[in-house]
Protein backbone atom coordinates (compact mmCIF):
# COMPACT_ATOMS: atom_id res chain seq x y z
CA UNK A 1 0.00 0.00 0.00
CA UNK A 2 1.39 3.46 -0.83
CA UNK A 3 1.67 6.53 1.44
CA UNK A 4 -0.98 8.31 -0.61
CA UNK A 5 -3.69 5.32 -0.14
CA UNK A 6 -2.67 5.01 3.59
CA UNK A 7 -3.56 8.67 4.12
CA UNK A 8 -6.37 8.50 2.15
CA UNK A 9 -7.91 5.70 4.75
CA UNK A 10 -6.86 8.33 7.91
CA UNK A 11 -8.38 11.03 6.20
CA UNK A 12 -11.81 8.83 5.73
CA UNK A 13 -11.68 7.22 9.15
CA UNK A 14 -11.74 10.23 10.58
CA UNK A 15 -14.72 11.85 8.43
CA UNK A 16 -16.70 8.86 9.82
CA UNK A 17 -15.77 9.58 13.44
CA UNK A 18 -16.62 13.12 12.95
CA UNK A 19 -19.63 12.07 10.98
CA UNK A 20 -20.78 9.27 13.90
CA UNK A 21 -19.96 11.70 16.45
CA UNK A 22 -22.05 14.52 14.78
CA UNK A 23 -24.81 12.07 14.51
CA UNK A 24 -24.81 11.20 18.02
CA UNK A 25 -24.38 14.97 19.26
CA UNK A 26 -27.10 15.29 17.03
CA UNK A 27 -29.56 12.63 18.26
CA UNK A 28 -28.80 13.92 22.18
CA UNK A 29 -29.02 17.59 21.99
CA UNK A 30 -30.75 18.51 18.68
CA UNK A 31 -32.28 16.10 17.32
CA UNK A 32 -34.58 14.96 20.65
CA UNK A 33 -36.68 17.91 21.35
CA UNK A 34 -39.14 16.04 23.68
CA UNK A 35 -37.53 17.63 27.13
CA UNK A 36 -38.68 21.11 25.93
CA UNK A 37 -40.29 22.74 28.26
CA UNK A 38 -38.96 20.60 31.22
CA UNK A 39 -36.73 21.16 34.04
CA UNK A 40 -35.22 18.12 36.00
CA UNK A 41 -32.89 17.19 38.79
CA UNK A 42 -31.44 14.26 40.31
CA UNK A 43 -32.70 13.31 44.17
CA UNK A 44 -33.37 10.34 46.08
CA UNK A 45 -36.62 8.71 47.79
CA UNK A 46 -37.09 9.61 51.07
CA UNK A 47 -39.60 8.95 53.81
CA UNK A 48 -40.63 10.54 57.29
CA UNK A 49 -38.95 8.51 59.92
CA UNK A 50 -40.07 7.92 63.52
CA UNK A 51 -38.02 7.12 66.47
CA UNK A 52 -39.65 4.70 69.17
CA UNK A 53 -37.74 5.85 72.23
CA UNK A 54 -38.27 4.96 76.22
CA UNK A 55 -40.09 7.84 78.12
CA UNK A 56 -38.05 6.61 81.54
CA UNK A 57 -34.84 4.40 82.00
CA UNK A 58 -35.46 0.39 81.94
CA UNK A 59 -34.74 -2.70 80.58
CA UNK A 60 -36.05 -3.97 77.17
CA UNK A 61 -37.76 -7.08 78.08
CA UNK A 62 -39.42 -8.03 74.55
CA UNK A 63 -39.17 -6.82 71.08
CA UNK A 64 -42.38 -7.70 69.01
CA UNK A 65 -41.46 -6.67 65.17
CA UNK A 66 -38.68 -7.58 63.13
CA UNK A 67 -36.53 -4.98 60.85
CA UNK A 68 -38.76 -5.28 57.70
CA UNK A 69 -41.87 -5.75 59.56
CA UNK A 70 -45.35 -3.58 58.70
CA UNK A 71 -47.07 -2.04 61.92
CA UNK A 72 -50.41 0.16 62.08
CA UNK A 73 -50.80 2.79 64.64
CA UNK A 74 -51.33 2.28 68.11
CA UNK A 75 -49.67 -1.39 67.85
CA UNK A 76 -47.54 -2.75 70.56
CA UNK A 77 -43.58 -3.29 69.55
CA UNK A 78 -41.70 -3.39 72.41
CA UNK A 79 -42.40 -3.81 75.97
CA UNK A 80 -40.30 -2.85 78.76
CA UNK A 81 -39.67 -4.52 82.23
CA UNK A 82 -41.76 -3.18 85.00
CA UNK A 83 -41.01 -5.06 88.12
CA UNK A 84 -39.74 -2.30 89.84
CA UNK A 85 -43.15 -0.22 88.98
CA UNK A 86 -45.14 -2.39 89.94
CA UNK A 87 -43.37 -2.63 93.57
CA UNK A 88 -44.13 1.07 93.20
CA UNK A 89 -47.63 0.78 92.30
CA UNK A 90 -48.49 -1.55 94.87
CA UNK A 91 -46.39 0.78 97.82
CA UNK A 92 -48.65 3.63 96.75
CA UNK A 93 -52.01 1.49 96.66
CA UNK A 94 -50.84 0.63 100.29
CA UNK A 95 -50.51 4.35 101.27
CA UNK A 96 -54.04 4.83 99.34
CA UNK A 97 -55.77 2.70 101.52
CA UNK A 98 -54.05 3.80 104.63
CA UNK A 99 -54.93 7.69 103.92
CA UNK A 100 -58.65 6.48 103.00
CA UNK A 101 -58.26 4.61 106.84
CA UNK A 102 -57.09 8.02 107.74
CA UNK A 103 -60.14 9.96 106.44
CA UNK A 104 -62.74 7.24 108.18
CA UNK A 105 -61.07 7.53 111.45
CA UNK A 106 -61.17 11.63 110.96
CA UNK A 107 -65.11 11.59 110.59
CA UNK A 108 -65.57 9.17 112.88
CA UNK A 109 -64.04 11.81 115.48
CA UNK A 110 -65.68 14.55 113.69
CA UNK A 111 -68.87 12.72 114.57
CA UNK A 112 -68.25 12.43 118.28
CA UNK A 113 -67.71 15.56 118.61
CA UNK A 114 -70.68 17.02 116.82
CA UNK A 115 -72.56 14.32 119.72
CA UNK A 116 -70.19 16.07 122.51
CA UNK A 117 -71.75 19.52 121.24
CA UNK A 118 -74.91 18.67 121.24
CA UNK A 119 -74.77 17.32 124.68
CA UNK A 120 -73.13 20.55 125.93
CA UNK A 121 -75.76 22.31 124.04
CA UNK A 122 -78.26 20.36 126.11
CA UNK A 123 -76.11 20.70 129.26
CA UNK A 124 -76.09 24.28 128.74
CA UNK A 125 -80.24 25.02 128.06
CA UNK A 126 -80.04 22.65 131.45
CA UNK A 127 -77.94 24.73 133.40
CA UNK A 128 -79.54 28.61 132.22
CA UNK A 129 -83.22 26.83 133.40
CA UNK A 130 -81.90 26.30 136.54
CA UNK A 131 -80.11 29.35 136.62
CA UNK A 132 -82.75 31.13 136.16
CA UNK A 133 -84.63 29.48 138.69
CA UNK A 134 -82.29 29.77 141.66
CA UNK A 135 -82.21 33.31 140.22
CA UNK A 136 -86.11 33.84 141.19
CA UNK A 137 -86.06 32.17 144.22
CA UNK A 138 -83.11 34.35 145.13
CA UNK A 139 -85.07 37.66 144.18
CA UNK A 140 -88.01 36.26 146.53
CA UNK A 141 -85.95 34.97 149.53
CA UNK A 142 -84.38 38.82 149.58
CA UNK A 143 -87.63 40.87 149.42
CA UNK A 144 -88.71 38.13 152.11
CA UNK A 145 -85.94 38.79 154.54
CA UNK A 146 -86.17 42.39 154.30
CA UNK A 147 -89.73 41.83 155.65
CA UNK A 148 -88.55 39.80 158.05
CA UNK A 149 -90.84 37.04 157.03
CA UNK A 150 -87.64 34.37 156.18
CA UNK A 151 -84.16 34.55 158.17
CA UNK A 152 -81.28 35.71 156.30
CA UNK A 153 -79.37 33.13 156.28
CA UNK A 154 -82.33 31.16 153.99
CA UNK A 155 -82.17 34.55 151.93
CA UNK A 156 -78.19 33.57 151.87
CA UNK A 157 -78.61 30.32 150.85
CA UNK A 158 -80.78 31.13 147.98
CA UNK A 159 -78.19 34.14 146.85
CA UNK A 160 -75.65 31.47 146.55
CA UNK A 161 -77.15 28.79 145.13
CA UNK A 162 -78.18 31.18 142.57
CA UNK A 163 -74.61 31.80 142.18
CA UNK A 164 -73.54 28.01 141.76
CA UNK A 165 -76.84 27.89 139.12
CA UNK A 166 -74.66 30.80 137.21
CA UNK A 167 -71.21 29.40 137.03
CA UNK A 168 -72.86 26.12 136.10
CA UNK A 169 -73.86 28.19 133.18
CA UNK A 170 -70.82 29.13 132.48
CA UNK A 171 -69.00 25.78 132.60
CA UNK A 172 -71.18 24.17 130.08
CA UNK A 173 -70.86 27.12 127.64
CA UNK A 174 -67.29 25.98 127.89
CA UNK A 175 -67.75 22.27 126.94
CA UNK A 176 -69.68 23.82 123.99
CA UNK A 177 -66.82 25.70 122.98
CA UNK A 178 -64.43 22.95 123.33
CA UNK A 179 -66.48 20.59 121.15
CA UNK A 180 -66.26 23.45 118.65
CA UNK A 181 -63.00 23.18 118.61
CA UNK A 182 -62.87 19.62 118.67
CA UNK A 183 -64.82 19.79 115.56
CA UNK A 184 -62.35 22.21 113.80
CA UNK A 185 -59.64 20.06 114.73
CA UNK A 186 -61.50 16.89 113.41
CA UNK A 187 -62.34 18.66 110.53
CA UNK A 188 -59.15 19.62 109.69
CA UNK A 189 -57.47 15.80 110.51
CA UNK A 190 -60.51 14.91 107.52
CA UNK A 191 -58.84 17.70 105.08
CA UNK A 192 -55.41 16.17 105.93
CA UNK A 193 -56.60 12.68 105.35
CA UNK A 194 -58.21 13.62 102.03
CA UNK A 195 -55.01 15.19 100.97
CA UNK A 196 -53.15 12.09 101.81
CA UNK A 197 -55.58 10.20 99.26
CA UNK A 198 -54.99 12.44 96.67
CA UNK A 199 -51.79 12.53 97.02
CA UNK A 200 -51.75 8.43 96.70
CA UNK A 201 -53.80 8.78 93.99
CA UNK A 202 -52.01 10.49 92.14
CA UNK A 203 -48.66 8.54 92.99
CA UNK A 204 -50.88 5.69 91.54
CA UNK A 205 -51.47 7.08 87.84
CA UNK A 206 -48.28 8.46 87.72
CA UNK A 207 -47.09 5.16 87.86
CA UNK A 208 -49.64 3.41 85.99
CA UNK A 209 -48.63 5.69 83.41
CA UNK A 210 -45.39 4.89 83.22
CA UNK A 211 -46.34 0.97 83.12
CA UNK A 212 -48.58 1.95 80.69
CA UNK A 213 -45.44 4.04 78.69
CA UNK A 214 -43.29 0.97 78.77
CA UNK A 215 -45.38 -0.60 76.30
CA UNK A 216 -43.75 1.12 73.17
CA UNK A 217 -46.48 1.53 70.46
CA UNK A 218 -46.19 2.89 67.16
CA UNK A 219 -47.37 6.33 66.70
CA UNK A 220 -48.57 5.43 63.27
CA UNK A 221 -48.09 3.38 60.26
CA UNK A 222 -45.38 2.16 58.99
CA UNK A 223 -42.37 -0.63 58.30
CA UNK A 224 -39.95 -1.31 60.55
CA UNK A 225 -36.59 0.39 59.31
CA UNK A 226 -33.91 -0.91 61.86
CA UNK A 227 -33.88 -2.08 65.87
CA UNK A 228 -31.21 -0.32 67.68
CA UNK A 229 -31.53 -1.89 71.12
CA UNK A 230 -31.97 -5.06 71.86
CA UNK A 231 -33.85 -7.57 74.68
CA UNK A 232 -31.86 -7.38 77.57
CA UNK A 233 -30.11 -4.02 76.81
CA UNK A 234 -31.00 -1.17 79.51
CA UNK A 235 -32.35 2.09 77.81
CA UNK A 236 -32.14 5.56 78.87
CA UNK A 237 -34.87 7.89 79.30
CA UNK A 238 -35.26 8.95 75.17
CA UNK A 239 -33.36 6.02 74.37
CA UNK A 240 -34.58 4.88 71.08
CA UNK A 241 -35.86 1.19 70.42
CA UNK A 242 -36.15 1.10 66.93
CA UNK A 243 -37.15 3.34 63.60
CA UNK A 244 -39.90 3.49 61.83
CA UNK A 245 -40.64 4.64 58.06
CA UNK A 246 -43.82 6.23 57.59
CA UNK A 247 -44.60 4.90 54.27
CA UNK A 248 -47.87 7.55 53.53
CA UNK A 249 -45.43 10.31 53.77
CA UNK A 250 -42.92 9.53 50.94
CA UNK A 251 -41.24 12.23 48.70
CA UNK A 252 -38.42 13.13 46.74
CA UNK A 253 -36.53 16.14 47.25
CA UNK A 254 -34.42 17.16 44.26
CA UNK A 255 -32.89 21.03 43.37
CA UNK A 256 -33.59 23.45 40.48
CA UNK A 257 -31.46 26.33 39.37
CA UNK A 258 -32.96 30.07 39.88
CA UNK A 259 -34.99 30.15 36.69
CA UNK A 260 -36.84 27.23 37.06
CA UNK A 261 -36.85 27.13 40.82
CA UNK A 262 -39.52 30.80 40.34
CA UNK A 263 -42.27 29.63 38.26
CA UNK A 264 -42.89 26.34 41.13
CA UNK A 265 -46.00 26.64 42.59
CA UNK A 266 -47.03 24.50 45.32
CA UNK A 267 -49.13 21.44 43.52
CA UNK A 268 -46.89 21.46 40.24
CA UNK A 269 -47.14 18.13 38.97
CA UNK A 270 -43.84 16.36 38.92
CA UNK A 271 -43.05 12.84 37.63
CA UNK A 272 -40.49 10.64 38.89
CA UNK A 273 -38.70 8.12 37.23
CA UNK A 274 -36.29 5.83 39.36
CA UNK A 275 -33.27 4.36 38.61
CA UNK A 276 -34.10 0.78 39.60
CA UNK A 277 -37.20 0.77 37.59
CA UNK A 278 -37.12 3.24 34.98
CA UNK A 279 -39.92 1.60 32.77
CA UNK A 280 -42.00 2.98 35.13
CA UNK A 281 -43.31 6.66 35.56
CA UNK A 282 -44.29 7.82 39.21
CA UNK A 283 -46.86 10.84 39.76
CA UNK A 284 -45.99 13.28 42.61
CA UNK A 285 -46.82 16.97 43.22
CA UNK A 286 -44.52 20.07 44.95
CA UNK A 287 -45.60 20.19 48.81
CA UNK A 288 -42.28 22.46 49.33
CA UNK A 289 -40.29 25.21 47.84
CA UNK A 290 -37.05 26.19 49.72
CA UNK A 291 -37.27 30.02 50.17
CA UNK A 292 -33.70 30.22 50.28
CA UNK A 293 -30.84 28.79 48.27
CA UNK A 294 -28.73 26.24 49.41
CA UNK A 295 -25.64 26.39 47.05
CA UNK A 296 -24.79 30.73 47.16
CA UNK A 297 -21.74 31.11 45.23
CA UNK A 298 -19.42 34.14 46.67
CA UNK A 299 -20.87 36.93 44.87
CA UNK A 300 -24.14 37.33 42.65
CA UNK A 301 -23.70 40.39 41.22
CA UNK A 302 -24.07 39.22 38.04
CA UNK A 303 -27.01 37.05 36.08
CA UNK A 304 -24.58 34.67 35.15
CA UNK A 305 -23.74 34.09 39.06
CA UNK A 306 -27.49 34.39 39.98
CA UNK A 307 -28.44 31.31 38.05
CA UNK A 308 -25.77 29.35 39.96
CA UNK A 309 -28.11 29.41 43.14
CA UNK A 310 -29.81 26.35 43.29
CA UNK A 311 -33.50 25.91 45.65
CA UNK A 312 -34.89 22.96 47.41
CA UNK A 313 -37.82 21.28 45.89
CA UNK A 314 -40.09 18.70 47.64
CA UNK A 315 -42.06 16.09 45.16
CA UNK A 316 -44.83 13.97 47.50
CA UNK A 317 -46.45 11.12 46.03
CA UNK A 318 -50.12 10.88 46.86
CA UNK A 319 -50.78 8.86 49.93
CA UNK A 320 -53.52 6.99 48.16
CA UNK A 321 -51.26 5.74 45.35
CA UNK A 322 -48.75 4.67 48.02
CA UNK A 323 -51.30 2.87 49.83
CA UNK A 324 -51.88 0.72 46.50
CA UNK A 325 -48.38 -0.21 46.08
CA UNK A 326 -47.39 -0.36 49.84
CA UNK A 327 -45.31 -3.54 49.55
CA UNK A 328 -43.16 -2.02 46.83
CA UNK A 329 -42.26 1.55 48.46
CA UNK A 330 -38.71 1.90 49.24
CA UNK A 331 -36.42 4.65 50.75
CA UNK A 332 -33.05 5.95 49.23
CA UNK A 333 -33.69 4.69 45.94
CA UNK A 334 -32.20 7.77 43.61
CA UNK A 335 -34.06 8.82 40.13
CA UNK A 336 -34.82 11.87 38.42
CA UNK A 337 -38.01 14.25 38.79
CA UNK A 338 -39.30 15.94 35.99
CA UNK A 339 -41.38 19.36 36.11
CA UNK A 340 -43.18 21.25 33.62
CA UNK A 341 -41.98 24.86 32.87
CA UNK A 342 -45.49 25.68 31.00
CA UNK A 343 -48.47 23.68 32.11
CA UNK A 344 -49.74 23.91 28.96
CA UNK A 345 -46.80 21.93 27.34
CA UNK A 346 -48.00 18.16 27.13
CA UNK A 347 -45.73 15.56 28.83
CA UNK A 348 -43.46 13.92 26.24
CA UNK A 349 -44.29 10.29 25.42
CA UNK A 350 -41.95 8.65 27.72
CA UNK A 351 -43.39 10.50 30.63
CA UNK A 352 -47.03 9.90 30.03
CA UNK A 353 -46.59 5.89 28.99
CA UNK A 354 -45.96 3.50 32.42
CA UNK A 355 -47.88 6.42 34.67
CA UNK A 356 -48.34 3.96 37.93
CA UNK A 357 -51.69 4.45 39.03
Amino acid sequence: MTAQQKKWLIRTAVVLLVGVLAAVAWQRYGGNRQDDGLASGNGRIEATEIDVAAKSPGRVSEILVNEGDFVTAGQVVARLDTATLQAQLRQAQAQLRRAQAAVGTARSQLAQRESEKAAAQAMVLQREAEFDAARKQATRSAALAKTGAISEQVADNDRAQMLSAEAAVSAARAQVAAAEAGIITAQAQIAGAQSEVEAAQAAIERIQADIDDSELVAPRAGRVQYLVARVGEVVAAGGRVLNLVDLSDVYMTFFLPTAAAGRMALGTEVRLVLDAAPQYVIPARVSYVADVAQFTPKTVETQAEREKLMFRIRAQIPPELLKKHITQVKTGLPGVAYVRLDPDIPWPERLRTNLVQ
